[in-house]
C-alpha cells in the first residue's frame, strides 16, 4: 500500500469562528489525535485535500508534513471527513495517529470481479457486504480485497472464510458470514405470476356477479306489476 503525504499546519483557537476563518483562507479545519497523543487543532489546504485525500476509497496511511516539528512525519489515518450538506465539499477532518509496529482494525472495500456463472443463466448477483473489517499493521492495509465471483452458480455463495486475504491481514468477522451470493431468477417472476393470478381471480369474481344482477331484474319487474 502506498503511503500518502499531506501538508498540515497548526490552527489557533477552537469553535466556529476560527474554523470559519480557516475556510475563508482556503483551508479545512482538522484535528490530530491518538491513543498516546494529545489532541491538536490543525488545518490543511482545501484544494490539495479535496483532490488527493477526501474521496479515496478505503483506509490509507498518511504521513503528515509540517514546518512544526511536533506534527512533521507523524503517521496517521483519516478517521472521518465531514461534508457541507449542500455543496458536499469537505469542511472538517479527523486524523488518528498510529504506531507502525502495532496492528489496528480498519475497514477495507471489497471488489467483485468476473461474471458469475449463475448470472449468465438468469440469476441475480447479490452482494451482502461491500466492505470488511480486518486487523493488520498500518503498513499492510490493503487498498481493496478482490472477490472472484465467476465460479458462482445459482444458489452458491462466498463466505468470509473463503476470501483470499493478503499475508498479515486477518478478517474480524466470523468465517461463516456471507459476502456475496447468486439468487435464482424466480423471485421476481413468482411475484409477477402471483399478481397476474390475483388479477385474473378478481376478474373472474366480477364476471360471476353479473348474472346474479340480471336475475334480480325480473323479480323487481314482477313486484312492480302487482
Amino acid at each position: 500500500m502506498e503511503t500518502l503525504t499531506l501538508e498540515v499546519e497548526p490552527r489557533e483557537g477552537t469553535g466556529k469562528g476560527p474554523a470559519r476563518r480557516a475556510r475563508a483562507q482556503g483551508r479545512i479545519p482538522a484535528v490530530f489525535y491518538g491513543a498516546k497523543s494529545e489532541g491538536q487543532n490543525l488545518s490543511v489546504d482545501a484544494r490539495d485535500f479535496g483532490r488527493r485525500i477526501a474521496n479515496l476509497e478505503g483506509t490509507h496511511l498518511i504521513e503528515l508534513r509540517s514546518s512544526v516539528a511536533q506534527l512533521d512525519k507523524r503517521m496517521v489515518l483519516l478517521r472521518e471527513v465531514q461534508h457541507h450538506p449542500v455543496t458536499g465539499l469537505p469542511v472538517h477532518a479527523d486524523f488518528y495517529e498510529v504506531a507502525l509496529d502495532q496492528a489496528i482494525a480498519v475497514r477495507v472495500p471489497l471488489h467483485f470481479e468476473g461474471k458469475a456463472a449463475g448470472v449468465a443463466l438468469g440469476g441475480i448477483l447479490q452482494p451482502i457486504l461491500r466492505e470488511i473489517e480486518v486487523r493488520c499493521l498500518p503498513t499492510a492495509i490493503p487498498d481493496f480485497i478482490a472477490v472472484d465471483v465467476s465460479p458462482l452458480a445459482i444458489h452458491d455463495a462466498i463466505h468470509v472464510g473463503q476470501l483470499q486475504l493478503p499475508e498479515g491481514v486477518e478478517a474480524m468477522l466470523d468465517d461463516t458470514e456471507t459476502v456475496v451470493s447468486v439468487l435464482p431468477p424466480t423471485t421476481e417472476a413468482k411475484a409477477e405470476g402471483e399478481g397476474a393470478e390475483a388479477a385474473a381471480g378478481a376478474a373472474g369474481e366480477g364476471e360471476a356477479k353479473k348474472p346474479e344482477a340480471k336475475k334480480a331484474e325480473p323479480a323487481k319487474k314482477a313486484e312492480a306489476k302487482k
